[in-house]
């Protein structure tokens, strides 16, 4: 073999190899999901905790909503992950044996293949019932309890609870059954249910609806700690929410806006990416929507990289 020839033979062997390695990172990247790697409640408190120099945050509500993933289902979390560091909004619910399971709505109808009120069936009866996705397509997953979303999630990602039909009391019971405060939050809208939450556990977290200055005030006469919640402050950028960033941020909390109500209905993909822009020029730390995927592509380049709290961003092999 002359040497033109084994030349030529190298760079077919080397543009193989190249062709071989791409080939395998992209088959290891889809068996890892993006963790957020939150050891303690003090860690959780200063992941959330305002500083001036943050990562932009990625809220899945309800987890997200693609074709074939239905919201409130672990699968979706997973799905968001594989494409984004999040942590989720969801909507824990009680049967009629009083399980704690995810459903958004009271009823059954729109998201599964059951029908009427989710609190006349017991857990039991709801084991054959299957998740739809956001189409309405039956999927085969079924409804989650509460206790395995939380198992599923630990060292993964953080929950916030919104608040339902669940007790307060029950809720605080479950999250310390689980010894899961350090990824375990809380939404509340008003300052007596975070107090209640604190008498629990000092160490709580929450997610708050501070939409004006006067529910800012309830809050801070109150005596919650602002270094221990994120603000949701509504669904619009407006000139209103500047005096809202400052004294929230000055007080130590990042503020969100959730898009899953208003911008996440516009038709467009590219109408919905320049709204995600303009929630990030905006001033918001933290961005909630029904399409975390789609959002985290849009607003990239807003995230800081060289920031302490990408110690907590970590990369993980998905486990079967």
């Amino acid at each position: 073999m002359n040497l033109i020839m084994k030349r030529r033979s190298f760079r077919t062997l080397t543009a193989f190899l190249s062709v071989l390695i791409i080939g395998l990172q992209a088959a290891e990247a889809q068996n890892e999901i993006n963790v957020l790697k939150l050891k303690s409640a003090k860690d959780l408190q200063a992941f959330f905790k305002y500083t001036g120099n943050d990562v932009l945050l990625i809220a899945g509500h309800r987890g997200g909503m693609v074709n074939g993933f239905p919201e409130n289902s672990i699968a979706t979390f997973e799905n968001t992950l594989k494409h984004t560091p999040a942590f989720f909004e969801i909507d824990p619910r009680l049967t009629k044996d009083s399980v704690m399971v995810l459903m958004h709505d009271a009823t059954l109808d729109r998201t599964t293949t059951g029908k009427g009120k989710l609190s006349d069936y017991t857990y039991a009866q709801l084991k054959d019932i299957r998740l739809k996705d956001a189409e309405g397509n039956v999927t085969d997953f079924a409804i989650p309890t509460l206790s395995e979303v939380i198992e599923w999630g630990r060292g993964k990602t953080i929950l916030n609870l919104d608040h339902k039909d669940v007790p307060l009391q029950m809720t605080a019971d479950l999250i310390r059954k689980h010894k899961a405060d350090n990824f375990v939050m809380m939404t509340v809208h008003h300052p007596d249910e975070a107090l209640f939450y604190l008498k629990n556990n000092k160490n709580s977290v929450f997610s708050a609806f501070i939409k004006t200055k006067k529910e800012f005030e309830d809050y801070q006469k109150a005596g919650v700690p602002f270094t221990q919640m994120i603000a949701y402050i509504g669904p619009h950028v407006k000139p209103d929410n500047k005096e809202l960033y400052a004294l929230l941020n000055n007080a130590g909390a990042m503020c969100m806006i959730s898009a899953a109500s208003s911008y996440d209905k516009l038709k467009t993909a590219e109408e919905r990416r320049a709204a995600y822009q303009a929630i990030a020029r905006d001033g918001a730390s933290i961005i909630e929507s029904d399409y975390p995927i789609e959002l985290a592509d849009a607003v990239k380049d807003f995230v800081k990289k060289d920031t302490p709290k990408q110690k907590f961003f970590k990369k993980a092999p998905i486990k079967k």
